[in-house]
């Protein structure tokens, strides 16, 4: 799993769009404007995404490679340091749950159009 292999993934949802708002550093990802994972560029593989508050705890406890988020706020963003120490197809369905996290909190026509 690389960065390009991540922002892949990531254009590849319905209406996402890419930014680099942090002068090169890390690329955010949006759908409808709102963000749901930022892929750091500057150290080491990393990616901050959405989480269930519940959940988030969770995978924390379970995972030395996932922690609060950097940067976010802690109940509901995760860091997931990619390492190797996490199975790739377990990456991606965190990705999956951020984007939908995001798509459910809008308006219904919105949240409709996305999840068509």
């Amino acid at each position: 799993m690389n960065t390009e292999e991540i922002r892949n993934y990531c254009l590849n949802k319905r209406e996402v769009t890419e930014s680099l708002p942090f002068n090169d550093t890390a690329l955010v990802f949006k759908v409808n404007g709102k963000m749901f994972a930022l892929l750091d560029l500057e150290s080491e593989l990393r990616i901050s995404l959405k989480c269930d508050p519940d959940l988030a705890i969770d995978l924390r406890e379970r995972y030395a490679s996932v922690i609060p988020g950097y940067h976010f706020n802690k109940r509901l963003w995760n860091t997931i340091n990619i390492d190797g120490s996490i199975d790739e197809k377990l990456i991606y369905q965190w990705i999956d749950d951020s984007y939908f996290l995001v798509v459910e909190k809008m308006p219904k026509r919105d949240k409709q159009r996305l999840l068509s």
